[in-house]
């Protein structure tokens, strides 16, 4: 699985410091919340797998997912094979 949200393009994990209520400071990780998601396309008639962030699920639902794959389509050479109109997913 991607280890970075297909739609915003953000990368993870980010890491940090957890403060105890001592205020000592221990390493952390801020791991993604990504999620793999099913979308339809009705312009194709067909589902597309996705893995996304909370943000990207929130993108998809303001812009629509046909003009969010067509971004993607666009801009990015991965994804643009994975989904590619000909192609099962």
């Amino acid at each position: 699985m991607a280890t970075y949200c297909e739609v915003t393009g953000r990368r993870w994990p980010g890491f940090g410091k957890a403060v105890s209520h001592s205020h000592r400071r221990t390493n952390r990780r801020f791991d993604p919340n990504l999620q793999r998601k099913r979308y339809f396309l009705p312009g194709e008639n067909r589902w597309i797998r996705l893995t996304v962030s909370a943000k990207g699920i929130k993108t998809i639902d303001a812009r629509g997912i046909e003009a969010v794959v067509a971004r993607l389509r666009a801009t990015d050479p991965d994804v643009r094979r994975r989904l590619s109109p000909g192609r099962k997913n």
